[in-house]
């Protein structure tokens, strides 16, 4: 082939190779625009409960864009929720490889270990949240930390991460439950009572702080006020595992109405 004939020749291999890579990366966006397209789908079936109808959508979002970090969370919780703490651990932990400042994946995963009982990796996990400074809502994983210890038996670091939380949000009434709870096993039943009574406050409908605050009652001998936290157990949710250990419980006071 001769100089001119090169030269003549390299504008063409030139835009093939343009239309190449244009065409190539039109057909990646259009997957990852499909696949985030079947992943909302999947988040209202995950928003609705309908778990199994959550992981069908995004197996099929995965077939468009495997590699989003977005789809591998919505995998983690879905997981979570259907109590496949293996398989969501995985998820979460490769949302976390795509992308390393996903903070509530990182609160996730430490709440996945958590329910493994993993609890040394549950707190390993959660405490690099609390040294991030940009993290939005530090409250849930200092929360979830004052969990962790509170199952550990360490009443004095459940209380402080409890405490640390309610500073950054003190109408949250998972804190305040786990405060108040705190303090009853830590026989501390006054303050126990009042932090249990302002966490309903809050949150009226919120069932453990009444069963807790009902176990306080009766730790008091207040009875009358035992068995109506009981009862509002059992109005709240009837058909609930905690409605009839409640009714359990109330059978077992000294008093009846």
């Amino acid at each position: 082939m001769t100089t001119k004939q090169r030269l003549l020749t390299l504008p063409i291999v030139l835009l093939t190779a343009f239309l190449t890579t244009a065409c190539a990366t039109t057909n990646w966006e259009q997957k990852k625009e499909q696949g985030t397209k079947i992943r909302t789908v999947a988040e209202v079936y995950l928003k609705q409960g309908n778990y199994r109808g959550a992981l069908k959508e995004l197996q099929k979002a995965q077939q468009y864009y495997a590699d989003d970090p977005f789809l591998h969370n919505d995998f983690g919780l879905t997981y979570f929720a259907m109590e496949k703490y293996d398989l969501s651990i995985h998820h979460f932990k490769t949302a976390l490889d795509l992308k390393p400042d996903f903070a509530a994946v990182q609160n996730s995963l430490g709440k996945a270990y958590f329910k493994q009982k993993n609890y040394d990796k549950a707190i390993e996990t959660l405490k690099k949240l609390t040294t991030d400074l940009i993290y939005a809502t530090p409250h849930y994983p200092l929360a979830n930390l004052g969990e962790v210890y509170y199952e550990k038996q360490d009443y004095g670091s459940a209380e402080k991460y409890y405490t640390a939380a309610l500073k950054f949000e003190p109408h949250f009434a998972f804190a305040l439950q786990g405060l108040g709870k705190t303090y009853l096993a830590s026989g501390k039943l006054t303050a126990a009572a009042a932090t249990l009574e302002k966490a309903i406050t809050y949150a009226p409908k919120h069932t453990g702080a009444y069963f807790y605050l009902a176990n306080v009652y009766t730790r008091t001998g207040d009875y009358s006020k035992a068995l109506s936290s009981y009862q509002k157990i059992m109005d709240l949710a009837p058909d609930s595992e905690l409605a009839m250990q409640a009714e359990k419980m109330a059978k077992r006071l000294p008093i009846q109405k």
